[in-house]
């Protein structure tokens, strides 16, 4: 099998590994097992575990952030198209943590390492929320600001919603009118002065 093996076949072994044992207990040997070939060849392709379980943490988080970009694309307000990108992302970290708690709880032990993997994935999803702030600014629709700074404070001041560690506290009956007050208070801020 090492001659067809690719990346994304050990990826996808590692991701199942890791479901299973958990990322405490999971090396690489594991990996290479479940794969039938040796570490070695695993090796190969990822120079160690740390740059393997980066690998399967950034895919895991492109999976989140991709179809974000769609909402970007879209036409219309900047608040509608917030809205949407918001409720997409904290729609699909809470499907993911209801679907398949067990590897959720994993991905979240490893984006709360400090690593560059989580640190770039925040960055892009804020970059994200800029360009919405940016375009909202430039119709007219929100008051000027840094849409970078502005779009970094919307990720964290939403975080209840979508961050990992608030995964317990997404079975609140509540958390849908909670989201409803947030929001409006975002776009209270950022909607243009009547003077």
């Amino acid at each position: 099998m090492s001659a067809a093996l690719t990346s994304e076949a050990i990826l996808d072994a590692a991701e199942q590994v890791l479901r299973r044992f958990g990322p405490a207990k999971t090396t690489v040997v594991d990996v290479a097992r479940a794969l039938d070939v040796s570490h070695g060849t695993v090796y190969r392709h990822f120079a160690s575990k740390s740059a393997l379980r980066d690998a399967v943490t950034e895919r895991w988080l492109d999976r989140l952030s991709a179809p974000l970009e769609s909402v970007l694309k879209r036409r219309g307000k900047a608040e509608n198209r917030l809205r949407a990108w918001l409720e997409l992302l904290a729609a699909t970290k809470q499907g993911m943590a209801r679907e398949d708690p067990e590897l959720f709880a994993t991905f979240h032990a490893l984006t709360s390492a400090p690593r560059v993997v989580g640190a770039d994935h925040l960055a892009r999803l804020s970059g994200q929320l800029s360009v919405i702030v940016a375009s909202g600014v430039e119709s007219g629709e929100f008051s000027p600001c840094d849409p970078d700074r502005v779009g970094w404070a919307i990720l964290q001041a939403t975080a209840r919603f979508h961050h990992p560690a608030h995964a317990p506290e997404w079975d609140d009956p509540d958390l849908g009118q909670d989201f409803d007050a947030v929001f409006a208070l975002l776009v209270n801020g950022l909607a243009r002065s009547a003077g």
